[in-house]
């Protein structure tokens, strides 16, 4: 005998539950039904509209299902979602850049091409991604599922302080500052020298790089200055004024990279110095790469890094500045 909509509905309900609470789920699901079939019936409607308007009301017995016996849907919901987001974005910015500089290291002292070095680096990174992703949030699906507190209680003593858009007086300052502080040390290193040997300064920067090369480099600088000024004046930081930004920190690591590829970036005497006083073991790299190399490899990431960095934070000020109302934006200074 073939069975009816309700006694199809009501087996689908009840077959992914416990079996001690079927039986009672099944006389009050049957129940409900009856109930409100017989009250459609009233109205005027037959049977079998009556009955499939009901059960289509019902919805999905699978969903039905989850609520009698409090299972959620949900790959994590609301109680863990923002932990697990919190936990889940640091952890982004964290171990997957950890993980990159470390494999760039490693290609650069294997004498790897920059091709290689840029397959291996962005290959790692995804890798890395994925199993952060994957394994943070299977965490956070079995602490649903067992409803395990995580501890994280919310105070007001969490609240985060507001945040500027980097286009006050006191950055514009900061900046400048840094940037003199980078011109008179680039001077101190050429005429009187950070390093002595024989009562006599020893520039720890390339002397050939005088003036062309050092004046390149002074031009960058004094680009970032107008940069600050730039971004001082309008208020805020713009769309263009990240772009430039980017630029900037193109041209650097352009200029830096290329010199210290070559060789040309560290004066040869001072190499000669370090080596000759046995704060290094070799002048050449060997193997897996003297300690010269393991330091020029640890440089060479350091600035591409440092350049990430500047870009992604002119960035994150240009979207936080277009976020802002336009009251706060005229409060800035």
């Amino acid at each position: 005998m073939t069975a009816t909509l309700t006694e199809r509905y009501i087996s689908a309900t009840i077959r992914s539950l416990r079996p001690d609470v079927q039986a009672d789920v099944r006389a009050e699901l049957q129940a409900s039904i009856d109930d409100a079939v017989e009250a459609r019936l009233e109205q005027g409607e037959s049977r079998e509209q009556a009955e499939r308007a009901v059960l289509t009301e019902l919805g999905d017995p699978g969903i039905l299902a989850a609520g009698y016996a409090d299972r959620p849907l949900h790959l994590i919901g609301p109680r863990y979602f923002l932990t697990w987001w919190r936990l889940l974005r640091l952890l982004l910015i964290v171990v997957p850049a950890c993980a990159m500089l470390g494999v760039a290291i490693a290609e650069v002292l294997g004498d790897a091409t920059v091709g290689e070095v840029f397959a291996s680096v962005i290959a790692m990174g995804l890798s890395v991604i994925v199993h952060v992703s994957f394994w943070t949030t299977l965490v956070f699906a079995v602490l649903e599922r067992t409803g395990t507190d995580t501890g994280v209680k919310w105070d007001v003593d969490q609240l985060p302080e507001q945040q500027d858009d980097g286009a006050g007086r006191s950055e514009l300052i900061g900046s400048l500052v840094f940037l003199a502080i980078a011109v008179g040390a680039i001077l101190w290193d050429r005429f009187r020298g950070f390093v002595q040997e024989d009562a006599r300064a020893l520039p720890i920067l390339n002397p050939e790089l005088w003036p062309w090369g050092i004046a390149g480099l002074f031009a960058l600088i004094v680009l970032e200055a107008a940069l600050a000024v730039a971004v001082y004046a309008a208020r805020r930081w713009t769309t263009t004024l990240a772009i430039v930004n980017s630029a900037l920190a193109v041209l650097f690591v352009s200029w830096a990279l290329t010199l210290l590829g070559r060789g040309e970036l560290v004066n040869p005497a001072f190499v000669d110095s370090l080596v000759g006083s046995g704060a290094v073991q070799s002048a050449e790299p060997s193997g897996q790469g003297g300690v010269l190399a393991v330091l020029a490899a640890i440089t060479g990431v350091a600035i591409v890094a440092f350049a990430v960095w500047d870009v992604v934070d002119g960035w994150r000020k240009a979207r936080r500045a277009a976020e802002q109302p336009a009251g706060r934006q005229a409060m800035a200074n």
